[in-house]
């Protein structure tokens, strides 16, 4: 990762483990910080953080984004910003040119079926991507006259189990499959949660995770799907830096180069309130904060 001078970013690098023994840390203690939402690139690949888990990941003049708009914070999570949302609906810088948006799952701090609907009607050149029980939400939301936006949106009825799904839309290269949401196997298991490998124009390859159970089980029977593309940047719940199996998902079940975790709750923007085992990582917690690589 490098940074150019006339980025004017506000940086900070640090190359000090602070485990030894451990090379996923070392790599997730190298950072650039910047906190400025409307910047722009001229080369190199950067995501950029809207809240919660919403994110914008660019290349040039291809952008994609992830669980950009939901509507619920459940008291615990941060909301994108007005004027975020408002530029996303509009298409105004730094949200023009956006290709496709990827919706993990129908929580409400992920996904609005009012807002998903909305974009649609308002961007006509966006596809919208989204397991299939977000997509029966907007269906029932839509009415007559919406039908022909509906053809920009994609539903993935994929269950525990089934095969990854393969799409090529554009300059996109969409991988889907299904890992369980949080909680498995007591918990919230008829929630259709969407894993997204998505490789952009450039070859660079973006891995969003959605809410996924930290479980080793869930990544051992595709082994050779995870084996056949290295992925660049994965966005995985900020738990998975908490939990041994996470750890080892990223670091052996994954090829995964560099990581993020997203679903912080508002509460980690004072560093103190986090847990000492997540100092070590790189963790979205300010909207409007990205990294470039």
């Amino acid at each position: 990762m490098g940074v150019d001078a006339d980025d004017r970013l506000h940086f900070l690098m640090d190359n000090n483990p602070i485990e030894s023994g451990s090379a996923m840390r070392q790599v997730f203690h190298w950072t650039i910080l910047f906190f400025a939402s409307h910047v722009s690139f001229a080369q190199g690949t950067a995501v950029t953080y809207l809240a919660n888990e919403g994110v914008m990941v660019w290349n040039g003049n291809t952008k994609i984004l992830f669980d950009p708009l939901y509507d619920r914070s459940y008291g615990r999570y941060q909301m994108v910003p007005d004027r975020v949302r408002n530029a996303i609906f509009s298409g105004d810088a730094p949200y023009d040119n956006v290709f496709a948006v990827f919706i993990s799952h129908h929580h409400g701090d992920h996904f609005s079926a009012a807002d998903t609907l909305r974009l649609l009607q308002s961007r006509q050149d966006v596809l919208v991507y989204a397991p299939a029980q977000a997509v029966a939400a907007v269906v029932a939301l839509a009415g007559e006259r919406d039908q022909g936006v509906l053809d920009r949106l994609t539903g993935l009825d994929l269950d525990y189990g089934d095969i990854p799904v393969n799409m090529v839309a554009g300059d996109l290269v969409i991988d889907a499959t299904h890992i369980p949401h949080s909680g498995w196997p007591t918990a919230r298991t008829d929630v259709q949660n969407i894993a997204f490998r998505v490789t952009l124009n450039d070859g660079t390859t973006v891995l969003h995770l959605g809410d996924a159970d930290a479980r080793t089980v869930h990544f051992e029977n595709d082994e050779a799907y995870w084996d056949e593309t290295t992925i660049e940047l994965a966005l995985p719940p900020y738990w998975y830096f908490l939990s041994d199996d996470g750890i080892e998902i990223l670091e052996n079940r994954l090829d995964v180069i560099y990581a993020i975790g997203i679903h912080a709750p508002s509460a980690f923007n004072d560093p103190s309130n986090r847990p000492e085992k997540l100092l070590g990582y790189d963790v979205f917690t300010n909207p409007g904060e990205g990294r470039r690589f």
